[in-house]
């Protein structure tokens, strides 16, 4: 069989490996990249912009049901799925276009197969339209990033769950949706089925949602997903799953020392992610896991095989786009002689409920397990005039602040545009500027970052 040789090929196009793919091949570099699905990765097709697109849908059918509030009488409307999940395909296949073009203007060769090694940096790929290929290449680089995690518990695979790939997909309101776990992802889909009609339950194991946030943080979100009808089932285990999710299915939970029993129609697995890593021949190649099963990396993401990476998810980078992007600069600027490393970067995130939930830097949790001093401040959103404007007031803003000196050790907002507004914060820090820089700033009024100053001129003194 004849063997194509590469001086570097990629397992999959996602978000650190197609920019690095793309970025080496206007090099002149000779350059392959192996894709099994999605081109362009899991965040055009099927994660982060399809899910936003959803749920900016999910928005709107929110409006239309607080339009008395701004004046507007409605005879009623009704929400159809079909047309929900057209608009966000419409936009993926505009973005996968978009990766085509890309892939075609910078001369890296995309091959659509599923690859595993067969030996040091040797791969066979199963071909989609059929047929094998084998491939060489003098520099590996692995990005074969996460799926969602179906637990081992009787009867849950059986069910034929839905995860966010399904869920997005969805032609119809679930009558009554389960979703199995409280993290970003349940959180997400939970409060925009919702919103266009479904009855939900979230079934989580820990105590209280976002349990790595401060008490305050979990408390507005728990608080909102009330308001809003969302069943919170906290400290729960699931022993058993009965039934099929689209037509009806049984939860048997355990609480402590009382059991009970969760009927819907539908159930969503919202538990975690695993990383694919199985079944590609990573041991063939010399290339070692974590006891996760996540790809062993140094902090220049350098696997324990010679002239061989690992990008992204799969090798247990923060499971965040932006993250992965940055790899790619990682890797990029090492193999043009630099020396960046994983270590001590930020890792901003966003979760986009509505109102998000944005961080960058120390919450106070953090701040004290780690016995750091600090000044906190913290402010209602409603003392952010734009909020009002909007009729968008929940949720707050706080910072906290160096003893010592005037450094922003961390923000955290829950409101409106939290996201946005959290990118100016941190690009202050990214500037090394005191919290007096956005204290005295002149920010235009009305807008939201506006709400900074309010927020730093409120610091307690040293």
């Amino acid at each position: 069989m004849e063997i194509q040789h590469y001086e570097f090929v990629i397992i999959g196009s996602g978000e650190g490996s197609k920019f690095l793919a793309w970025t080496l091949a206007k090099q002149g570099k000779t350059v392959a990249v192996i894709e099994r699905k999605y081109i362009g990765g899991s965040c055009p097709n099927i994660a982060c912009l399809p899910s936003k697109n959803v749920i900016h849908s999910a928005k709107v059918a929110s409006y239309f049901q607080r339009s008395e509030e701004f004046g507007i009488t409605k005879e009623g409307f009704k929400i159809d799925m079909g047309v929900v999940r057209d608009r966000k395909r419409r936009m993926v296949a505009g973005l996968v276009a978009i990766h085509l073009a890309n892939f075609k203007s910078s001369g890296a060769k995309l091959i659509l197969g599923s690859a595993k090694f067969t030996g040091p940096k040797t791969l066979e790929v199963s071909l989609n339209e059929g047929g094998t290929l084998v491939v060489q290449g003098e520099k590996i680089v692995i990005g074969a990033g996460t799926r969602a995690t179906i637990a081992n518990i009787p009867g849950l695979r059986e069910s034929n769950p839905l995860t966010h790939i399904e869920a997005l997909e969805l032609d119809y309101v679930p009558q009554h949706l389960i979703v199995l776990g409280g993290g970003y992802i349940g959180l997400e889909l939970a409060q925009a089925m919702r919103r266009f009609g479904s009855s939900v339950t979230i079934i989580d194991r820990n105590d209280r949602l976002t349990n790595r946030e401060d008490e305050d943080v979990s408390a507005g979100l728990e608080q909102l997903f009330r308001d809003e009808g969302i069943g919170l089932v906290m400290n729960a285990g699931v022993s058993l799953v009965e039934g099929v999710s689209g037509q009806s299915v049984k939860l048997h939970i355990a609480q402590g020392d009382s059991n009970r029993v969760i009927e819907g129609t539908d159930l969503l697995v919202a538990a975690g992610r695993t990383p694919n890593t199985e079944g590609l021949g990573l041991e063939l190649a010399g290339v070692a896991l974590t006891e996760r099963g996540y790809i062993k990396v140094n902090e220049r993401l350098e696997t324990t095989a010679p002239n061989t990476w690992a990008i992204g998810e799969c090798a247990g980078s923060p499971q965040f786009t932006h993250i992965a992007f940055d790899d790619f600069r990682i890797i990029r600027d090492n193999l043009a002689g630099g020396n960046r490393v994983t270590t001590g970067r930020q890792v901003p995130f966003c979760l986009f409920t509505d109102p998000e939930l944005a961080r960058i830097g120390l919450n106070e949790t953090e701040a004290k397990a780690s016995g750091i001093p600090y000044r906190v401040v913290k402010i209602p959103m409603a003392a952010d005039l734009r909020t009002r404007t909007l009729s968008e007031t929940r949720g707050f803003m706080k910072a906290l602040i160096d003893t010592k000196s005037d450094r922003i050790l961390g923000f955290t907002v829950f409101g409106v545009a939290g996201g946005e507004i959290m990118g100016a914060v941190q690009i202050a820090m990214i500037a090394g500027l005191p919290y007096t820089g956005l204290r005295d700033a002149v920010l235009t009024h009305p807008t939201l970052l506006e709400g900074l100053i309010a927020l730093f001129s409120s610091v307690p003194p040293k």
